[in-house]
């Protein structure tokens, strides 16, 4: 039996044919049986998203790195830069960022100033930061501060660029 054989369909065929795959066929569509399997369902789909959307963001640390770094932006020339900062350094690390490590620059934490200074001397080292000349003059105001650690930390830096 060859081609020519087989009975061709209508157009009446065809359309029901055509609005049944549109449609999913004509077989039931899976979706979820019950309230609560709905709403399973739903959180199931907005963890998916969050954890996917993770993978495509160019901040470090993802998502929840990039609102992070915009409470440390947010808190910046206010006393909550501290918290901010000590926040982001918790869930993500130092930046790697030289924006974002000079407002950790700026921060009242003799900690938080010091993880800065030696994350910039590494990224310099590395040749992976390009230090602004507002950065500079940020590091010649830390290297007169009262505390000897951040003043040698600072000093060592400006010697090095």
């Amino acid at each position: 039996m060859g081609r020519d054989d087989r009975e061709k369909l209508s157009f009446s065929e065809l359309d029901r044919l055509r609005r049944e795959r549109r449609s999913g066929g004509g077989s039931e569509t899976r979706r979820p049986r019950g309230g609560a399997a709905e709403v399973r369902s739903r959180e199931a789909t907005t963890a998916y998203l969050k954890e996917v959307g993770k993978l495509f963001s160019d901040a470090k640390g993802g998502v929840a790195g990039e609102s992070l770094a915009k409470a440390v932006r947010d808190a910046h020339g206010t006393p909550e830069l501290g918290a901010a900062c000590r926040a982001y350094r918790a869930a993500v690390g130092m930046p790697e960022d030289v924006g974002l490590l000079s407002l950790f620059l700026d921060a009242e934490d003799r900690e938080i100033v010091i993880a800065a200074l030696q994350a910039l001397a590494a990224g310099q080292r590395a040749g992976s930061l390009e230090v602004s000349r507002s950065v500079k003059s940020r590091l010649r105001v830390l290297a007169q501060d009262r505390d000897d650690d951040v003043a040698f930390e600072a000093e060592e830096l400006l010697a090095r660029l």
